[in-house]
């Protein structure tokens, strides 16, 4: 197992697509990083030198903010949201949905399970 990032990644896939497994890191960051450090995409991981992921390291710890401090970056940024009040704050802080989707029906990822409300029959006329 190769160690980047603080994230043991698969050795047997190819490390174009191994390095995804890195949070804030996707597909085309990972072709990126490969291209700037100067590592051919279809390698394996379990291939790579020790020169090799030196330099996958640096380009990804120069360049871009991955695992824990983005997550910090993420939660800031919602902390900020709710702090100043804003509607997509305020959506943030009841646990719903932030983007404008329906919740009538839907969002039960965000709303977690129904909870029955008693005596929410119609009335007969």
């Amino acid at each position: 197992m190769a160690r980047i990032a603080g994230i043991d990644i698969p050795k047997n896939k190819k490390i174009e697509f191994a390095l995804p497994y890195i949070y804030g890191i996707g597909h085309g960051t990972s072709k990126k990083i490969l291209d700037e450090s100067g590592v051919d995409p279809s390698k394996r991981v379990n291939e790579l030198s020790e020169e090799e992921l030196l330099a996958i390291r640096n380009a990804i710890s120069d360049n871009i903010p991955v695992e824990g401090e983005l997550r910090g970056q993420n939660s800031r940024n919602i902390k900020r949201l709710m702090d100043i009040g804003s509607y997509r704050g305020l959506r943030h802080r009841r646990g719903l949905p932030t983007r404008g989707q329906n919740t009538k029906n839907n969002s039960r990822t965000r709303k977690g399970r129904k909870k029955t409300v008693a005596g929410k029959k119609k009335a007969t006329v």
